[in-house]
């Protein structure tokens, strides 16, 4: 039975899950310098270990209202292909393991600008996780 390794963050109510070889770390927030022209959901960049990097409030991406950022809030830094991306979340819970038998596909109630965003649906005892598409998330919409 194959097993996926993810970690485990959230946004508001919901869990959500990436898969940990996307994952490059997890910081706490630090100071974002704004740039011009860019989508709402992009905050700006920060200084990583010397390295530019784009930070994205998935909250705004996802079409969720802002929150104030907490003691809680934390920049996922995952990798696509070469680029790498901060991903701000409300906490990040846990690394688990997941058997891919366990991995449902999105249910068809899920709009479809959104269940575009997800890979599936993993639920584990009372807990459900949405896991999520990242290719989908950091695509950016021409138009």
């Amino acid at each position: 039975m194959a097993e996926l390794k993810v970690i485990v963050f959230q946004l508001k109510d919901e869990e959500y899950a990436i898969p940990v070889q996307q994952v490059r770390s997890i910081e706490k927030i630090q100071h974002i310098t704004r740039v011009p022209r860019v989508p709402k959901y992009v905050k700006g960049v920060i200084n990583l270990r010397g390295v530019v990097t784009p930070i994205i409030d998935l909250r705004m991406r996802f079409g969720l209202e802002g929150a104030q950022f907490s003691d809680h809030t934390r920049v996922i830094i995952v990798a696509l292909d070469d680029i790498e991306v901060g991903l701000i979340v409300d906490a990040a819970n846990d690394v688990i393991d997941i058997s891919t038998e366990a991995i449902e596909p999105p249910p068809e109630v899920v709009d479809a600008t959104t269940a575009d965003y997800i890979n599936g649906v993993v639920k584990i005892g009372k807990r459900l996780f949405i896991l999520l598409n990242l290719e989908k998330v950091l695509k950016t919409e021409k138009g």
